[in-house]
C-alpha cells in the first residue's frame, strides 16, 4: 500500500507543479501583453501625428502643384517633375502610416505568442519598407528650384558643376540608404536609430518582450523532457 500511495503523491505533486507553471505562463503573458501595449501606444501616437503631418504636407504640395500646372510654362518643368515625385512618395508614406495604425490597433493579444510575433514582424517589415521608400524623394529636393529660364543657359560653368555634384551626391546617398533598408541590418545600432523615427523602436521593444516569453517556454519545455 505504501508504494502506490507514494506514486500517487508524486503524481499529485507534479500536477500541482504543472498547474503552477500554467498559471505563471498566463500571468507572464498578461504582463508582457501590458508591456507591449504600452510600448505600442507611442507607436500609435506617432502614426496619428504622422498622418496629420502627411495630410497637411500633401495639401501644400497639391496646392503648389495644381497652381504650377494651371500656370504652366516650360520654365516650370523642373519644379513640376520634382514636386510630383515628392508628392507621390509622400502619398505612399501616408498610406503606409494608415496601414500601420490599423495593424497596430488590430493586434490580437489573446492569440498565441507566435501569432503576435508574426503580426509584429509584419509591422516591422512594413516600417522598414516605408522608410526605404521615403528615401526616394531626397534627390528631388535639390532640383525643384531650377528653371528652364535660367538653367543651364544663363549660369556659369561653376554653378552647373556644383548643381551636378549636389544632385549627384544626394542621388547616391538616396540609393545608398535605399539599399541599406533591409531586415538584415536590424542588429546595427545606426540602422535601428534610422527607422526609429518611423516607429521601428516601439515595435522592436514589443518583440523583445515576447522573446522573453519564448525563452521562458523553451526553458519550461527543456525541464519537462
Amino acid at each position: 500500500m505504501e508504494e502506490p500511495n507514494f506514486v500517487l503523491l508524486w503524481k499529485e505533486h507534479y500536477e500541482k507543479i504543472d498547474q503552477s507553471l500554467a498559471i505563471n505562463k498566463r500571468l507572464l503573458k498578461e504582463v508582457i501583453n501590458d508591456k507591449a501595449r504600452t510600448s505600442l501606444k507611442s507607436l500609435i501616437r506617432l502614426k496619428i501625428v504622422g498622418i496629420i503631418s502627411f495630410v497637411l504636407y500633401l495639401l501644400l504640395l497639391s496646392y503648389v502643384l495644381v497652381n504650377a500646372l494651371s500656370n504652366y510654362s516650360p520654365a516650370l518643368n523642373y519644379f513640376i517633375v520634382s514636386i510630383s515625385a515628392i508628392t507621390l512618395v509622400n502619398i505612399k508614406g501616408l498610406i503606409d502610416y494608415i496601414k500601420h495604425l490599423i495593424w497596430t490597433n488590430n493586434i490580437n493579444y489573446n492569440g498565441s505568442i507566435m501569432e503576435i510575433q508574426q503580426q509584429l514582424s509584419r509591422l516591422q517589415l512594413s516600417i522598414i519598407s516605408h522608410a526605404k521608400t521615403m528615401c526616394l524623394q531626397i534627390p528631388f529636393y535639390t532640383t525643384f528650384y531650377l528653371s528652364n529660364k535660367w538653367f543651364p543657359q544663363e549660369v556659369g560653368f561653376g554653378y552647373i558643376v556644383l548643381q551636378i555634384l549636389v544632385t549627384g551626391s544626394f542621388t547616391y546617398f538616396s540609393y545608398w540608404l535605399y539599399k541599406k533598408h533591409k531586415p538584415e541590418n536590424l542588429d546595427k545600432k545606426w540602422f535601428r536609430n534610422l527607422i526609429a523615427g518611423s516607429g521601428g523602436k516601439s515595435v522592436m521593444k514589443a518583440m523583445e518582450f515576447y522573446k522573453e516569453m519564448e525563452d521562458f517556454n523553451r526553458e519550461d519545455n527543456n525541464l519537462n523532457r
